[in-house]
């Protein structure tokens, strides 16, 4: 009869097992290949965190210490449900969101709409760019307006150049570098009882600072350009492959479909919740606890980490924000492209050679160099990092709306109808946008 063993030499057994080379190879091949088969919502929740994002996060941790983290949960189910329906909006139709306006609604519609999307990226391109440029600079020294220069041509050559799928790949993976920030975070001593408590019982208050600030972090998280890349991006997944077709005419491939796309999209939009959450933390923890209130871009909140925090936080905070500007540059500047061309009835798609789509690359190029030329003209950059993402929020509300109602729309959507949860969550992002938009707007006047 054979021997029976120990619980315990069992559990070794196991524990020596889960924790072998093979084991653990095997996870990482895993991990690797799910990844892989991610689309464009991990791209989106990563352009999210722009240097101008992480600008708004970083005064938000200054200024009000930990008493914001609750914005970030419960934007999380508002953003994502808003990002899907975009989403959605490709899939279903074949067509982008300016498209689909141009088609369906009058140009007194479209081109306000579009018009509003280009100020605000334009003027987020420029914050970005610049912001870059002066991380880059605090690193190596040099000129912060020549790195901006030269920031600027390597996004527009590599969305000209390199092929779409290589280009996608590309910027996927570059995502991964916001994870500095969850770094950051352990690096410096977090108070968590107060992070917990803040986290989930809201601070809230009716100043115009705190109104504006809160209007910022909705106008970062919910963001105009994004609804328009992600949907026009899909759009391209759906023609890049082979069996798939716009659901309007195919609606048998709807499960298969939006399957993947629900799950790579609120994957993406949480991906980029946690990660605004530790800079949040990460400034707060530091900057708040030792009296600095005053930052007003990511730079300057890289710099005040550094004697504080030490070299590593101050190198880690930088990194993030030349990184996260490379995801965001051509993605601000793509969906720019996307918007005007669409509206304009022009080829469109990153997967086109130039002689193609002269007309949308021209768009793509002509947007990053307004954002350029914005960092030598006496524009406060400072000033624009903020007030860009207070620019989103307002800039969001009509777009959201017009998206809504295009869901209910049969001459849009054909048979394909929205399901009565997700509309729910669409139109209570909607009026929760609104709210804050029009409650800073009062407070001002």
């Amino acid at each position: 009869m054979a021997k029976k063993r120990s619980p315990a030499k069992q559990i070794k057994k196991v524990s020596s097992r889960s924790a072998s080379p093979s084991y653990l190879s095997r996870l990482l091949s895993k991990l690797f290949r799910g990844f892989q088969k991610l689309g464009p919502g991990i791209v989106t929740g990563a352009a999210d965190d722009d240097p101008s994002g992480i600008a708004t996060y970083s005064q938000v941790g200054a200024q009000f210490g930990f008493a914001m983290l609750w914005t970030m949960p419960l934007t999380f189910p508002l953003m994502a449900g808003i990002q899907e329906i975009s989403a959605w909006l490709g899939r279903v139709t074949g067509v982008g969101i300016a498209g689909n306006i141009r088609r369906h609604y009058s140009p007194m519609i479209l081109y306000p709409l579009v018009a509003f999307l280009l100020i605000a990226n334009v003027i987020n391109l420029g914050a970005d760019i610049g912001a870059m440029g002066s991380a880059l600079q605090m690193l190596v020294g040099g000129s912060a307006l020549i790195y901006s220069v030269v920031f600027g041509v390597i996004s527009v050559i590599a969305a000209i150049r390199v092929p779409y799928r290589q280009y996608a790949e590309l910027l996927k993976w570059s995502g991964l570098v916001l994870f500095v920030y969850v770094a950051t975070a352990l690096t410096v001593h977090v108070p968590w009882k107060p992070v917990l408590m803040e986290t989930f019982v809201p601070s809230l208050s009716l100043s115009n600072s705190y109104l504006t600030a809160l209007t910022a972090v909705f106008g970062t998280t919910i963001s105009p350009y994004l609804f328009f890349w992600q949907a026009s991006l899909e759009v391209q997944e759906q023609e890049a492959a082979r069996d798939e077709k716009p659901l309007k005419r195919a609606p048998k491939q709807a499960p298969a479909q939006l399957e993947r796309m629900r799950g790579d999209t609120y994957l993406g939009m949480a991906f980029s919740n946690v990660i605004a959450f530790f800079i949040i933390l990460d400034t707060a923890a530091v900057l708040h606890a030792h009296g600095i209130t005053d930052i007003q871009t990511g730079a300057q909140a890289a710099e005040a980490l550094r004697p504080l925090a030490g070299e590593l936080a101050f190198l880690l905070f930088s990194l993030g924000i030349i990184g996260t500007g490379l995801i965001a540059i051509p993605v601000l500047a793509g969906s720019s492209a996307y918007a005007l061309a669409e509206a304009l009835g022009w080829p469109i798609g990153l997967d086109r050679k130039l002689h193609n789509a002269k007309g949308f690359y021209g768009i793509l190029f002509v947007a990053t160099l307004l954002g350029v030329a914005l960092n030598f003209i006496a524009i406060n950059p400072i000033k624009a990092l903020f007030w860009s993402a207070v620019i989103n929020g307002v800039a969001a509300v009509p777009i959201m709306i017009v998206m809504m109602l295009m869901t209910t729309n049969k001459k849009v959507t054909g048979s394909v109808r929205l399901p009565r949860l997700q509309a729910t969550i669409g139109w209570i992002a909607t009026a929760a946008m609104f709210a804050v938009a029009a409650s800073m707007i009062v407070t001002l006047l």
